[in-house]
């Protein structure tokens, strides 16, 4: 089984925001994955959804199934991130007040990616963007 999927994730879209973590665990669902791979993939799914709308100018989810492992892949255009180890420590945000105001920016987004990936691996680049890539195993 080989499926591939991408979803668009605009800046500050908040309406629209979780619209693909959804759309993924759906997906999953018809696929037949089992509900406690599902649940990390839509805890890291909708994590890096949120921080695409919050602190970058705009990316892309992309979700690649196949008969060993689920690949979640989360790519942006925007700022890029200065230090990934401070980005790593839960409680940091850059989140504006705004932001928090809404409920987001606990600072949790990327441990919680990293917590629930059984791969892990961030790539940033001031000016330029973030790409994280994830997989999870299917046992």
């Amino acid at each position: 089984m080989n499926y591939k999927v991408n979803f668009e994730v605009e800046k500050d879209d908040f309406e629209k925001a979780g619209e693909a973590s959804r759309k993924i665990k759906k997906t999953l669902k018809q696929l037949g994955v089992d509900n406690k791979t599902i649940r990390h993939i839509a805890i890291a799914g909708y994590e890096g959804e949120m921080n695409l709308a919050i602190h970058s100018d705009g990316g892309e989810i992309i979700l690649e199934v196949s008969s060993e492992k689920i690949n979640l892949t989360i790519q942006d255009v925007g700022p890029g991130i200065p230090d990934l180890d401070l980005a790593m420590t839960e409680g940091y945000s850059t989140a504006s007040d705004k932001v928090r105001e809404m409920g987001f920016g606990a600072g949790m987004g990327l441990p919680n990616m990293e917590k629930n990936a059984d791969f892990f691996e961030i790539h940033s680049k001031v000016g330029k963007g973030t790409k994280i890539q994830m997989s999870f195993n299917l046992k």
